[in-house]
């Protein structure tokens, strides 16, 4: 039983990160609309920060961010 409850924990990391990517994304997005390029780059950073868990084996390699580029 307790492995299931790890899984369950694990899956709901998973599902948080991955709001708070889509979150701090759409923040990024809104900042350069509104020509805030500074605060575009914060939220970017912001996103990169959020640990990413590791894929499901799917046979092909992860894109990387979006937020990742942006700050190149």
């Amino acid at each position: 039983m307790p492995a299931a409850v790890n899984l369950v924990e694990a899956e709901r990391n998973s599902v948080d990160h991955a709001a708070l990517r889509l979150m701090l994304s759409y923040v990024e997005a809104e900042c350069l609309r509104m020509g805030a390029t500074d605060a575009a780059r914060h939220a970017a950073l912001a996103a990169s920060l959020v640990p990413v868990p590791p894929a499901a084996d799917h046979g092909g390699a992860g894109a990387a961010h979006r937020s990742d580029a942006a700050l190149h």
